[in-house]
Order: C-alpha cells, then structure tokens, then sequence
C-alpha cells in the first residue's frame, strides 16, 4: 500500500512540476512576431471552401461505393456481432436484406420484446436515428451498441446495408 501511495505522490509531483513555470498566456513571454501581410477575404475563405468541397466529395465517393456492395471501414465493428450472409445469425441478426424490414422479424433470431414490439421500419431515416444512439431509440434493446456518432460513416453504413438486399 505504502509503495502505490509513493508512486501517486511521485506521479502527482512531476506533474504539478511541468506545470509550473507554464505561462498561462504566452502572449506575455513569446517574442513579437513580425506581422504577415494581411489576406484578403478570398484569399482565406479559398482553402476552408476547398477543403469542405473534398470532404464533401470523399463523403459522396464512399457513400458510392458503399451502395456498390464496398464495405465500408465503419462497418468493420458491426461486423463482430453481424453477419451479412442470409440466415448466418452471430450474436446479432444477419444484416442480409435486413433494409425494408420491419424490426424484430427476421427469422432464426430471437429479438428482444422491446425491438419486436418498435414498430420500426429500417429506412434511411430510421437507420440513422437507430445507428446514431441505439439505445435511446428501443430503450431495452439487447444491441450492445454506442452508436455511430459520424454522419458521414452513418451514410456509408446505411448505403451498404441498402445494397445487402
């Protein structure tokens, strides 16, 4: 016992050591810098247009390809509870042709009561409020699952699983 307190207080110690010293603005310590000309508003708005263009783009590609039957790389930790091959059950349900389907009724799984009982329709809208925080949309529901929090790799997912049917 003596021996973890030690290396707390050491480790407590050496961090309240760094600390100190740290200016907590470092406009007070740091040299005046030698100011840039200033960039016209075209000039700064440019790169941010860009770059949200191409993210836009990349989004749309892997939403693409994941409607193509490409697995998305956010479908890698669906994978370890579901399978995407007809009738193979894990854990979870196969997700084979699972988009279109009322909840709780693919067959050979046994759902929870409370996913039976949703009233849901896997569609692109319920898919997301669903992918997005699964607990909160079925309270009880047996999916272990945090949720999905990147509407792009939301979109992706959902694409896929449009193409599994």
């Amino acid at each position: 016992m003596k021996h973890t307190f030690s290396i707390a207080c050491a480790l407590t110690l050496s961090l309240a050591l760094a600390a100190c010293g740290q200016p907590a603005d470092d406009s007070d310590t740091a040299p005046a810098a030698t100011a840039a000309p200033e960039a016209t508003p075209a000039e700064t708005a440019a790169p941010a247009t860009d770059a949200a263009a191409d993210a836009a783009q990349d989004t749309a590609a892997a939403v693409d390809a994941a409607a193509a039957g490409k697995e998305p790389v956010a479908f890698i930790q669906c994978k370890a509870c579901h399978s995407t091959k007809p009738g193979e059950m894990k854990i979870g349900p196969s997700l084979a042709g699972v988009y279109g389907t009322k909840a709780g009724e693919i067959p050979g799984y046994q759902f929870s009561t409370a996913m039976k009982e949703s009233g849901l329709t896997w569609d692109d809208a319920t898919l997301d409020k669903y992918l997005t925080d699964p607990k909160a949309v079925v309270p009880g529901t047996k999916m272990a699952f945090f949720g999905l929090k990147d509407e792009a790799k939301r979109k992706e997912v959902i694409a896929y699983l449009k193409s599994l049917t």
